[in-house]
């Protein structure tokens, strides 16, 4: 079985729904699983629905319409009958939405963010399964809830893996076509779950394990991985293969490659993952998979902008050893910052990392009071793994050089 996994990009429209069946019809659609995420940005006006529940009831009106009228135009684009089924199945999934928020006693964020925001998934492929159904393709819908068992961990479910195995085995069908969401799980109490970022790339690998799949196809709107982003770097090469091991590196250092939860389970049985252009259904792509580290050979180029370098220095030229560098992890980690790279000598620490919760003053304040520190912020941090002296030449040209740090196949620097 093959499983193919569309993002929100490719069905945000009347037009991408349509072109999802030219790409089934291209490279075929037989013992197939599709996982399909919410519509266009479906997921960012679900997550506004539920902060109008917890701090604005007034907008929560108009936040619920404004999903239900981007939904209900892709309809009308699709099916020239207004009372085919499909009308009255999404209304049903939207009632109860508006059923969950007015009986919830819950006051917990993350429950009820649950609850709700897969509905984004559900209402987009009940209409991709009916459009299908409608063109001749037939499928069978399936509620991923029924099979993806999850902890209670709400925002980021741990997988039972032995119930979602038995789910999977006794439920699907490996000879036909199936369409479910990606995303979503349920717990023990068959409350929904979300499984975390890059959850629908995830829900496909979960299902690959499962049925022992031949591959797991990811379709984007790009031709696959690029060695480099190209709003930020010209002449992006497509790279045909990486490994999966490469792949985790260079997710590690922040390329928006594949997520590692996402590749673990596929390398635990070697299935190959593919990521595909939806717009150029036979272009070659790229292969993540066994062997091969990269083809090909190529420097890979990673930025990450708006980071914060810290430059610390004992008051007294004491050493900074052991001790005081687990007590500045506990401070990064008390103010939820990510770290992106260290480096350290006999009396100073440098440490960059990602403000992403904005706590950075009141961290800078309580450092200050023990240590020297001189801080950058509003750094790059570019990561090139695979490099050459061209690649470092690139990117020191016009730019200030903060720090360097090299390990055999990657080097760090952190510009103004």
């Amino acid at each position: 079985m093959r499983i193919f996994k569309f993002g929100g990009a490719s069905v945000k429209d009347a037009d991408g729904v349509k072109n999802l069946v030219k790409v089934l019809t291209e490279v075929g659609h037989k013992n197939t699983l599709l996982v399909v995420s919410a519509m266009g940005k479906t997921t960012n006006a679900m997550e506004k629905i539920i902060d109008c529940y917890f701090n604005d009831k007034v907008g929560l009106k108009e936040a619920f319409q404004e999903v239900i009228e981007y939904h209900n135009g892709i309809l009308l684009d699709l099916f020239k009958n207004d009372k085919h089924e499909v009308f009255s199945k999404t209304k049903t999934l939207f009632e109860e939405v508006k059923g969950f928020l007015a009986w919830n006693k819950s006051p917990k964020y993350s429950f009820v963010y649950d609850q709700v925001v897969g509905y984004g998934e559900l209402v987009s492929t009940t209409i991709l399964s009916a459009y299908l159904n409608e063109v001749g393709i037939k499928n069978s819908w399936l509620d991923v809830r029924d099979f993806i068992k999850t902890d209670n961990n709400y925002r980021d479910a741990v997988v039972n893996w032995e119930k979602t195995q038995e789910k999977v085995t006794s439920g699907i069908d490996v000879d036909k076509l199936y369409i479910t969401q990606g995303f979503l799980g349920s717990d023990d109490n068959n409350f929904t779950t979300t499984l975390g970022r890059e959850g629908s790339d995830y829900t496909a690998a979960i299902f690959a394990y499962c049925l022992n799949a031949n591959s797991v196809t990811i379709w984007k709107d790009v031709p696959g991985v690029l060695n480099a982003d190209p709003r930020y770097f010209e002449e992006a090469q497509l790279l045909n293969k990486i490994s999966y091991r490469e792949a985790i590196e260079l997710a590690f250092y922040g390329a928006s490659v594949i997520h590692p939860k996402t590749l673990q389970p596929l390398q635990r049985k070697e299935i190959p993952l593919l990521v595909k252009s939806f717009i150029n259904p036979k272009g070659k792509g790229t292969t993540v998979g066994k062997g091969t580290t990269l083809e090909p050979k190529v420097p890979c180029y990673i930025m990450k902008k708006d980071q914060v370098l810290m430059r610390l220095s004992s008051l007294d030229f004491s050493f900074i050893v052991e001790n005081s560098i687990s007590e500045l992890f506990k401070m990064l980690h008390d103010h939820k910052m990510k770290v992106d790279l260290i480096q350290n000598s006999a009396i100073s620490f440098s440490v960059c990392v990602d403000n992403k919760f904005g706590q950075l003053q009141e961290l800078l304040n309580l450092l200050k009071s023990r240590f020297n520190v001189v801080c950058h912020e509003g750094v790059s941090l570019y990561t090139i793994r695979h490099f050459d002296s061209d690649a470092i030449s690139s990117l020191q040209n016009g730019h200030e050089i903060l720090l360097e740090q090299r390990a055999n196949e990657t080097v760090q620097l952190v510009v103004k």
